[in-house]
């Protein structure tokens, strides 16, 4: 008669990502990911624990980001927390996370200039997302950009680096126009835009802001039909936003990202058909859907290699660790906790974002841009 098994130990989780407000249909893919990344774990008879999710949803409010990262790290014990979108809601939670010796698993692309011992980054920085975009830019043709944006950190950085690239390449930057994050008013900035003519267009909007300025654009551009051949790039739209807003309103966007469905490997079809067996076929994840389910999976094993949750040990443990992921190769970089990516470019294309060029091989993460050139338009990759 076999002994029954000994129960597994529960690790409590916390999951800080806002499924209502202004970036609500970022932040349920972003939830979709780590609950289907625990779903696994727990079913993996090879871990000797499971996680149990302690889900929170801010609604976007930094208030609520704060109070529920004290309610998940004080009254349920939780030493882990996968979540934030914005940069705001993490640099408000971060004081939070240090002061209690936990670990922020951070799964969104950011604007880099930061690298805390208490977070695991798993997203983008800029020489990962931004240049490989400009880059690829400034070799097809002039730039007179005109940059429009969500009003606080991501955009303002995003605009510094864009300025200091394409600039002293020759380029130009028209005008940077940023609005409040939410305003849906954007009557004044498509008059603006109209006006100057720019030839490129740098959209770092979020949530309902982008939503409303893509269609605005759609629009007028039945009006003036010049805006048709402006080369439009996003460094935010991602593919359940393409569902949302409308194939007409985004055709030929040119994104930046470290995945896309379109990337063709193994382990993204894998990842892919238990994503939309899990949430149903007419599901769309987007790459912050896949940074989620890569923190849940490099969380679990990193408790394993380490044996228990303990902060210290599961971050030492990350370290040693190489994942072959739905993205590629993927491991986290020791010098400052950020993960080595291989950046990707897309064209929207009939509501579908199919990605047309990436990187030879995964990219060091740079956050501080401390060694990378940002006059090097070196673009050697691979055409998908």
């Amino acid at each position: 008669m076999s002994a029954t098994p000994p129960p597994k130990n529960v690790i409590p989780i916390g999951i800080l990502y806002s499924v209502s407000g202004d970036y609500a249909v970022i932040g349920r893919e972003m939830l979709n990911g780590i609950l289907l990344a625990i779903e696994e774990i727990n079913a993996n008879p090879d871990y000797h624990f499971t996680l149990a999710p302690v889900v929170r949803d801010p609604g976007g409010s930094l208030d609520k980001y704060y109070d529920h990262c004290q309610d998940l790290l004080y009254r349920h014990g939780v030493r882990h927390v996968i979540g934030c979108y914005t940069s705001a809601a993490r640099k408000t939670i971060l004081p939070l996370i240090e002061a209690a010796n936990a670990l922020l698993w951070h799964s969104a692309r950011y604007e880099g200039f930061e690298s805390s011992n208490s977070v695991i980054y798993l997203g983008a920085t800029p020489n990962q997302h931004v240049l490989p975009l400009l880059n690829w830019l400034l070799q097809q043709q002039d730039v007179a950009m005109y940059h429009v944006g969500s009003n606080y950190v991501w955009s303002w950085e995003m605009d510094r680096i864009t300025r200091e690239t394409v600039i002293p390449a020759g380029g130009e930057v028209l005008a940077s126009k940023l609005l409040p994050l939410g305003e849906e008013n954007v009557d004044e900035l498509i008059t603006d835009i109209i006006t100057q003519r720019p030839r490129v267009l740098l959209n770092t909007m979020v949530g309902k802001s982008a939503y409303s300025f893509y269609r605005a654009w759609h629009r007028a551009s039945l009006q003036h039909p010049w805006l048709n051949d402006v080369l439009k790039l996003s460094l935010t739209l991602c593919e359940p936003e393409v569902d949302m807003i409308g194939a007409a309103a985004l055709e030929g966007y040119l994104v930046s990202a470290s995945w896309f469905q379109s990337i063709d490997n193994a382990a993204n079809r894998d990842f892919l058909r238990c994503y939309r067996q899990r949430f149903g076929e007419g599901v769309s994840p987007s790459v912050d859907s896949q940074s989620a389910w890569l923190a849940g999976h490099l969380l679990a094993r990193a408790i394993t290699r380490h044996g228990n949750a303990d902060v210290e040990g599961v971050r030492a443990a990350v370290l040693k660790d190489e994942m072959d992921s739905p993205a590629g190769s993927i491991r986290i970089d020791a010098d400052n906790n950020h993960s080595w990516l291989t950046p990707h470019l897309a064209r929207c294309h009939d509501g579908k974002l199919e990605s047309f060029w990436q990187a030879p091989q995964p990219v060091k993460p740079d956050p501080w841009l401390a060694w990378t050139d940002l006059d090097d338009r070196n673009q050697d990759g691979e055409r998908t």
